[in-house]
């Protein structure tokens, strides 16, 4: 069987096609959203307009490798997460496409969430049907979350811990974007972060398994306009977010001992955080970053498991 799963998050466009025989991806293509220098994001209306016009496209590029009459099932993120009132007008771009595809091709249309998405990629990288069926532990970072999770089967059972203000992926591109790199700034602050060689200890806040993150941004400011090169403040703030992880995996574990750890989201596509919480607890499965990032991949997986198709 084959599942075409349809994403259309605030950083990205994303199509993917999943053959459930195979256990495999066969056609991924993503597109991020365009966003004007030294701004930090989008309007709504804007990412609307972005994705509306780049689908067409897309889905012509797809169609040249998977004939789209040959998907026998459809699954769009509809939401940004499984949680009531959970909402952005960006998702109804990959609703409507993924309705009138479903509708026209007389298959399944299954809705599902970015987040869930983000879940199902990341714990199929991880350990394929095997580690999607567990139950799991996994850390969702990017723009909009900075989310523990309790996970089996695609499905979020449990928000654990969380940000109770800034999102990691915000403190990230907010830096960033003061260094003078685009939106988003993930991969430019990373790579910056890698060329200091000096060992940076942050304090962060962590209680439980929450966390606030809003001094973070306040610290990366002070030591920029101390003069602190932008390597050293580019690392200072990726070591504070790791540092962060381990805290809140450290209880998290405590209570659920013997859970398998996968890290998802954009942020956790960082080699500095990578390398620093794999230092200090190797059990932590970070993914390659095409099942980090935003993508459809898990879309289209939740698609082939909702309708009984994958895990065989």
């Amino acid at each position: 069987m084959l599942a075409l799963g349809i994403d259309t998050s605030n950083y990205a466009t994303s199509l993917a096609v999943f053959d459930t025989q195979a256990e495999g991806v066969v056609c991924a293509v993503k597109r991020f959203l365009p966003v004007r220098e030294g701004q930090r994001g989008l309007r709504q209306s804007d990412a609307v307009f972005h994705h509306t016009s780049a689908l067409p496209q897309m889905l012509a590029e797809v169609a040249e490798k998977v004939p789209l009459s040959s998907v026998d099932v459809v699954g769009v993120s509809a939401k940004p997460r499984p949680v009531e009132g959970s909402y952005m007008p960006c998702f109804l771009s990959g609703v409507s496409a993924a309705t009138a595809l479903a509708l026209g091709a007389g298959v399944p249309l299954v809705h599902t969430t970015h987040q869930q998405g983000h879940v199902a990629a990341a714990t199929f990288a991880a350990g394929g049907a095997e580690l999607f069926r567990r139950e799991t532990l996994v850390f969702h970072i990017s723009g909009g979350t900075t989310d523990l999770l309790l996970c089996e089967g695609g499905r979020v059972l449990r928000q654990l811990g969380t940000s109770t203000d800034l999102y990691a992926g915000q403190a990230v591109d907010r830096i960033g974007v003061r260094l003078g790199f685009a939106f988003p700034a993930g991969a430019e602050v990373s790579r910056l972060a890698a060329q200091c060689g000096e060992t940076i200890r942050p304090k962060v806040s962590v209680h439980g398994m929450d966390c606030s993150l809003s001094g973070l941004e306040n610290q990366c400011v002070a030591l920029l306009e101390k003069g602190r090169e932008p390597a050293y403040v580019a690392k200072f703030c990726l070591c504070a977010i790791g540092a962060t992880m381990l805290k809140m995996i450290g209880a998290a574990q405590e209570e659920y001992p013997g859970r398998e750890v996968v890290a998802a989201g954009g942020v956790m596509s960082s080699d500095v955080i990578r390398a620093q919480v794999t230092h200090a607890l190797p059990g932590v499965c970070f993914v390659p970053g095409e099942y980090a990032s935003d993508n459809a991949i898990g879309t289209a997986i939740l698609a082939a498991n909702e309708v009984g198709a994958w895990p065989m």
